[in-house]
This record gives C-alpha cells, structure tokens and sequence, in this order.
C-alpha cells in the first residue's frame, strides 16, 4: 500500500514528544482520557492555528475531510466537545514548558549574528493580535474589535524569543515591561521605541548597569550640555551630550544622556537615538536600533 507522509506530520517528528509526554505525567493530563489525549489536543490546536481556524466547529470539519489522515496523524478524535472540554479541564503549563523546551533548542543550534562589539543585544516590542469579539468576548479591545498584545524580548544575535508576555490588548507597552522580569546581565544592550518612555524605568537599567537606545520624542524637553564627539562619521549629524530640560524628568533621571541624529540616505530622513552608553561609536548605536526594526515581529 502507498504511504505518504504528509507536511504536516513531517513538521510534527521535531517536536520532542517524549518530553512532552514527561509534562502531560506531571500534570496527569491524560488520566482516565481514552481519545482527546493532551498530544491529540495539541495536533489540532497547532493545525486550527495554521489553518486559521476561529471555531470549534471549523476545526472539527476541517479534520473531517481529511478523516483518512488521522491515523497517520495518531488522532483519536477532533469531536468539539471533546476538545472543548479539553481546553477547559487540561493545565497549559504541559504546552508553556514544551515551548521553552523548544526555545533551548532552537538557541543551541542558531548561529550567532556577528557585531562589532560584545555587549549581548536585546530588543523589547509589542504586536498586536487581533480577535473576534463575538468569539473572544473577554478580549474586548475598542467597541466593535477583539484583541491581545504580545509584549516579546527578542535576543538580536539569535533573532530567537527569550521571553514572552501576554496582556489584554488595551494594555500600555510600558506598563508590560515594568512587570516583566528582564534578568539581563550587566553590560547587556536594550533596545525599544518610544512607546517605553519612562524616565524612573531608564534610571533603574541604568543603575543595574543595563545601555539602552531609544528613539527621541517630538514633547521632549532636551538641552545640549556638549559634544560627545568632534569628528564625526558618514551619516552622523550631530553626536551631543544631552540632559532632560523638563524639572521632572530631570529629578528622576538627572544624568547625562548622549543624543545621536543618523541621516538614513536610502529612505532620506534623519533619525534620532537617545542613549546612557558613550563607550560605542555613533554609527554603531544606529547600527543597533536599525536592528531592532530588521527583527520586528508583526502579526
């Protein structure tokens, strides 16, 4: 008889199922289950994602045309209620701790981008996934839409995650961020757009040794104390040495910040980087936000 192995399934053999199986005996997930086992859940969840499937009664006829694939697939069933029943009952930390188990090893076999200095490089973002209010009622968003937010720490070397945080989608990047717990080594670079304004959150990854570069705000007071340096490089404008003119910001974050302004001769248009690090050259910290926005994940 002809055997084909479809794409799918094929995609399936690197997911390491014997640990997954060490997670669905920790949490007993498929105790006293005979058909919606905690690996069949997961083979249809991650076909109703790929698929874009936004119901129950979707993913169940879409499996039904294809009935001949589920042994191939090891599928016992794809009845709704079953799976419904599934998703409210079984615990998704089985599924959160084969993500980071997957993370591990997509991070031991990706190469490391190469950079011109040492610093490990972060960038920190947001994107936002929109829902179906009418299915995702808890996700309400604005009057008429559905939405979460994914607030992702990227490792720029990788282009792999370090950390993931969901948040209803109304949610402030800022306030995101200041919840999370980056644990970045000193040294390290974060880099994020101006959507992470907060002078008190600067000033704590500046004490805890952290660099960040950001991008200027039009509202914000700056006043030039000096240059930073004289001889600048292709492209940089201006290189200063800067304060925060506004009595607030200046209380909280009363320190020295350098401003780069970069000319982007390919779009034709000047760019401006706020940052705590004077050790790197100015084409280095437009190196390092151009980066960030070469890494952005939108859905």
């Amino acid at each position: 008889m002809y055997y084909s192995n479809t794409i799918f399934n094929q995609l399936l053999s690197f997911l390491p199922k014997y640990q997954f199986n060490q997670f669905v005996d920790q949490h007993q997930a498929d105790k006293f289950i005979k058909k919606m086992t905690a690996w069949n859940q997961l083979i249809v969840l991650l076909y109703a994602q790929a698929t874009g499937k936004d119901s129950l009664r979707e993913i169940e006829t879409g499996f039904n045309l294809h009935e001949s694939r589920w042994y191939h697939l090891g599928i016992n069933t794809v009845a709704r209620s079953s799976l419904s029943d599934a998703n409210n009952r079984r615990s998704y930390q089985i599924f959160e701790k084969l993500f980071y188990t997957l993370l591990e090893q997509c991070q031991e076999i990706t190469p490391d981008r190469k950079f011109s200095f040492n610093n490990p490089l972060y960038s920190f973002d947001s994107s936002i996934i929109s829902l179906c209010l009418s299915v995702f009622d808890w996700a309400k968003y604005s009057k008429t839409k559905g939405a979460l937010k994914l607030h992702l720490l990227l490792n720029n070397r990788t282009a792999i995650p370090e950390l993931i945080n969901i948040t209803e989608g109304k949610t402030a990047d800022i306030t995101a961020i200041k919840q999370m717990s980056l644990n970045l080594e000193k040294g390290s670079i974060l880099v994020f757009d101006r959507g992470y304004v907060d002078y008190l959150w600067w000033k704590k990854l500046d004490t805890d040794g952290i660099y960040f570069v950001s991008r200027t705000k039009e509202n914000q007071n700056i006043f030039v104390v000096g240059q930073h340096q004289a001889l600048l490089e292709p492209n940089i404008l201006a290189d200063e040495e800067v304060i925060f003119g506004d009595y607030n910001a200046m209380k909280v974050y009363p320190d020295k910040l350098r401003r780069i302004r970069y000319y982007d001769q390919k779009n034709q248009k000047e760019y401006c980087y706020l940052t705590n690090n004077f050790e790197l050259t100015a084409l280095q910290i437009a190196s390092i936000y151009k980066s960030k926005m070469a890494n952005r994940i939108v859905f």
